[in-house]
């Protein structure tokens, strides 16, 4: 008979996705944490992590080899990698950690701002395989078998009001939310609505100053930019999900007569540049450090700017 632990392939469960926030007493709250999603293989003397993609992660992240001193079994744990800065999740930092071979360097990053993970749920306990028991089940067991410490914690929830705490979070200019089924089962790499993650998103007016073309030349992604308060240009950055035929064709059409010679920004070496005429919509979870968009979609053209 196969043994989850003794395997360690296990693929985590997968969340389903919907645009607005609810409330349901069938439902727990928690937050969704921006960080990498991770599976802690755990007993009383070792830990190995890894990806989703089965990657082994344990000697990026030296400051959680010592959470096997945080379960009474061994288990196995499903839950995220965060870094935080200032309070909050910080995935560009955690993802230059991630990108680090050095291991005097990772030693040092280790040290100076530890990676934390975040556990919230249970899958394995005791030898046995739990994915069977419903989530309140699962979380009873992982309070019972897991205690926080050495870099390791356990996720809060609250019940029932999913909009209120969605709310919260967009406040706080977190990630979003995710509501999970309390009689739902874990379902091994797979994406069902008992686990649905609601992400806080922004709109910004911005100019399309220009796109780059696929091999036919026809639009592909879109350059975004903006003027500062000194009436500077700023490159946002590029977005190609959700720009329709209808827009390509109207952007295609406006470059026979509105194109520019000058680039308006170097890195963009195959673009062809627009006069900065044209604006529309893009939709994005957040900042980047750079000025560009998070995760970034179109949501069209606007004639009324």
């Amino acid at each position: 008979m196969s043994d989850l632990f003794e395997e360690k392939n296990i693929s985590p469960m997968l969340l389903h996705e919907v645009k607005e926030p609810f409330n349901s007493d069938e439902y727990i709250y928690e937050l969704k944490l921006d960080g990498i999603r991770c599976v802690a293989y755990v007993d009383t003397k070792s830990v190995v992590l890894q990806n989703k993609r089965y990657k082994d992660l344990t000697s990026v992240y030296p400051e959680l080899s010592n959470i096997f001193k945080c379960v009474k079994k061994k288990v196995i744990l499903d839950g995220e990698l965060v870094l935080l800065t200032d309070g909050k999740p910080d995935f560009y930092s955690l993802q230059r950690r991630s990108l680090m071979a050095d291991s005097f360097k990772i030693k040092l990053a280790a040290k100076k701002n530890p990676v934390q993970f975040v556990a919230y749920d249970i899958i394995y306990c005791n030898s046995k395989d739990i994915t069977d028991k419903s989530l309140m089940e699962r979380k009873e067991i992982l309070s019972k078998q897991v205690t926080e410490g050495y870099n390791l914690s356990i996720s809060r929830y609250i019940e029932e009001k999913g909009i209120e705490f969605f709310e919260l979070a967009k406040k706080k200019e977190l990630e979003g939310i995710v509501a999970k089924k309390k009689d739902g089962l874990y379902h091994i790499g797979k994406r069902t609505s008992d686990w649905i993650k609601i992400k806080v998103m922004q709109d910004e007016d911005l100019i399309v100053l220009g796109y780059e073309p696929d091999e036919k030349g026809k639009v592909k992604d879109l350059i975004l930019g903006f003027y500062d308060e000194k009436g500077k240009l700023n490159c946002r950055g590029k977005v190609y999900l959700g720009v329709s035929k209808a827009e390509q064709k109207i952007i295609e059409e406006f470059a026979k007569t509105n194109t520019v010679q000058k680039p308006w920004f170097d890195k963009y070496k195959k673009a062809v540049w627009l006069e900065p005429k044209l604006i529309g919509t893009a939709h994005f979870m957040h900042e980047t450090e750079s000025g560009g968009m998070r995760q970034p979609v179109w949501k069209g053209l606007r004639d009324d700017l």
